[in-house]
């Protein structure tokens, strides 16, 4: 029982503190209202701190003064061709109006420096309205000693984070292809010095502003219960302190939820999503609490089951949070030797395509057997493929970890992973071929410009093609993961949660991934978890704070 309470008053309440959350408070303290940001986990970030940061925006000012002209018209288009038809046009039209002039608040009223990535695609740039570059949105490193007492309190990227290199870096010294050859010398110094990048970057910009605000987010205070009226308008929130005890804080204006997904609660994921991601990669925080504490309210749901996927890896032994760790993997699969089967020891899907799209057809399910063919399944590369670049925890010149499967023949690690063997050696003679002929016949590996841009750009005739024929052969299971679910209450264009009889929860607004995804099922590109998170942060704060005080 929560006991001895506390009552405090503001204007807007923010439930969360990554980007979404972040924005939203600075926002509503810039539209003149009195904040309290009241944060779950014992530091700062969220699930943005352990991504790399992007933010992607058609039509930005740092686009065009990279030089780079767009459409907003052919974005819109992009868009609804990936959202299937399952994403609000209104608000698809409210995202490109807002997201660019959300940019220019965060560099108006924050030290975050958006610069664009000219060569950076869209994650189906041949489609109709796509972009060969530009709309994905990078930040300069941080050093979270600008915090002081609050620099041990930023979350930080359990995965890369030793490793800080800014997203434009990383393209210019070509990381994933030449892993060796980055300057180490740098880069350890940076990390030694305790500069982070990407999204604990931003993170970290955006609390500093914050912090100059005096708005210092409550931490280790996970929100309870909202609090309403006679009328039914939201004015506070139960919350419950690091010690235990009961906080009440009264919100004259209004709430806005931004405690992200719902990936961690096995029983939400069990009862929404389409498939079941076994691996999230995201704040292990990120456990529905927004989620439930809108539907007590009547929230009518949308979007709820899709995920933002993510291939993921599970090394024995890594934790985060107290938690099971897994690392999302970006970009191994795009690069030649490697290729993913089933248990079959079939391959079902362009290796190379985004993340979040390779793992939907894991979820494909088969009427005669009852089952889903595509998992387990693994990812499967040889030894050149180990001399030239990184699989996992495994660098090249030194020997593969011990929790890599290995064997000296694809009918030996078949036989080690439980794959059908002769599937197997069909498969790799299959593809053999079309690294040859540097045409992938089946799933059109290579063809895109963003497979292109992870593969190895001294592979030839295909960048994302190499033969596997070098012994050993090396493999690593992937499991269906996300690095967050975008399903939640329905919002307008002012992030007001909307009840299911359609009007409007008075005082009650949402953001990020807590949210119903204005991009439907669909990922237009690298940052648009955190564009949408933060514009819709910073439309619910716009809102709020104008609203006459309760």
């Amino acid at each position: 029982m929560i006991a001895n309470t506390t009552v405090e008053d503001v204007d807007v309440i923010v439930l969360g503190a990554g980007a979404a959350g972040l924005t939203a408070a600075l926002a509503a303290h810039e539209a003149g209202a009195s904040v309290a940001v009241l944060e779950k986990a014992a530091v700062v970030g969220g699930t943005t701190a352990m991504s790399g940061g992007v933010v992607w925006v058609p039509d930005s000012a740092p686009m065009r003064e990279a030089g780079l002209e767009d459409d907003r018209g052919a974005a819109r288009r992009y868009i609804a061709r990936l959202a299937e038809g399952r994403g609000d046009e209104a608000l698809i039209d409210r995202y490109l109006e807002s997201a660019p002039q959300m940019v220019d608040f965060v560099h108006t009223h924050t030290d975050v420096r958006f610069t664009s990535l000219a060569t950076y695609p869209d994650y189906h740039p041949e489609f109709p309205g796509g972009a060969a570059g530009g709309r994905s949105l990078d930040n300069e490193l941080f050093d979270p000693a600008e915090l002081g007492e609050w620099a041990g309190r930023l979350r930080r990227n359990p995965v890369n984070g030793r490793s800080p290199i800014t997203i434009r870096e990383a393209v210019a010294w070509k990381v994933f292809a030449r892993p060796m050859s980055i300057p180490f010398k740098t880069v350890v110094g940076r990390a030694r010095a305790g500069i982070v990048h990407g999204g604990a970057a931003l993170a970290g910009r955006l609390l500093r502003a914050c912090l100059d605000r005096d708005i210092l987010p409550r931490l280790g205070t996970p929100a309870r219960e909202l609090i309403t009226d006679a009328r039914g308008r939201v004015v506070g929130v139960v919350a419950e302190d690091p010690d235990g005890r009961r906080l009440t804080v009264r919100a004259r204006r209004g709430v806005i939820l931004a405690t992200g997904g719902f990936e961690w609660d096995e029983g939400l994921v069990r009862r929404f999503l389409r498939g079941v991601p076994t691996h999230p990669t995201s704040a292990p925080s990120c456990t529905g609490d927004g989620l439930r504490m809108a539907m007590r309210l009547g929230a009518d749901l949308g979007n709820m089951s899709e995920a933002w996927w993510c291939p993921a890896v599970e090394v024995p032994g890594e934790r985060y949070d107290a938690r099971p760790m897994s690392r999302a993997e970006f970009a191994a699969r795009c690069l030649p030797h490697s290729l993913i089967v089933n248990r079959a020891g079939r391959r079902f899907v362009n290796e190379a395509c985004n993340y979040n799209d390779v793992v939907r057809p894991m979820f494909d399910f088969d009427p005669v057997r009852f089952e889903r063919p595509n998992l387990p399944c693994w990812l499967i590369v040889d030894q050149r493929f180990m001399e030239r670049y990184i699989l996992v925890t495994a660098v090249p010149g030194r020997p593969a970890p011990d929790w890599i499967a290995r064997a000296d023949s694809a009918r030996q690690l078949a036989a080690q992973l439980g794959v059908d063997p002769d599937g197997l050696e069909a498969t790799l003679a299959r593809f053999n071929r079309f690294a040859d002929q540097g045409r992938d016949d089946d799933f059109q590996r290579g063809e895109s410009a963003f497979e292109r841009f992870y593969g190895d750009p001294d592979q030839r005739p295909n960048p994302n093609l190499g033969r596997l024929a070098e012994p050993p052969f090396y493999a690593v299971e992937l499991k269906p993961g996300t690095i967050g679910t975008k399903g939640g209450p329905r919002v307008d264009g002012d992030g007001r949660v909307l009840h299911v009889d359609g009007h409007a929860i008075a005082g009650l607004y949402a953001a990020g991934n807590v949210m119903a995804s204005v991009m439907g099922p669909g990922y237009p590109g690298a940052g648009s978890t955190i564009g949408v998170a933060m514009t819709w942060g910073w439309l619910a704060a716009r809102h709020a704070a104008s609203e006459p005080s309760s």
